[in-house]
């Protein structure tokens, strides 16, 4: 287990610090953008795919789907507070 962190955050590392040595290149910027959306839309299938062919899952549905809407409602109005007041803390010109 702590080799798994300490490998996610070499990794982290190693992308900070090719984003220090790209700078400020709109088109490997533009490139790397696209890059993320697909990969994030990569993983959301390959999820969705996890769930799909997990029976316990889809037997509960239900009962899980109320569950994570309240607690996507919860995080959304979180974040949604959180973003407010670091926004007028910090962003907010006087």
């Amino acid at each position: 287990m702590l080799t798994d962190i300490i490998i996610v955050l070499a990794i982290m590392i190693l992308g900070i610090g090719i984003g220090l040595i790209i700078g400020n290149k709109p088109k490997i910027i533009k490139i790397i953008g696209a890059l993320t959306s697909f990969s994030i839309f990569l993983l959301l299938f390959i999820l969705g795919i996890g769930v799909g062919t997990n029976d316990k899952i889809i037997n509960n549905l239900h009962s899980i789907g109320i569950q994570a809407l309240v607690l996507t409602i919860g995080a959304v109005l979180g974040s949604l507070i959180c973003a407010y007041f670091t926004y007028n803390l910090f962003f907010k010109k006087k």
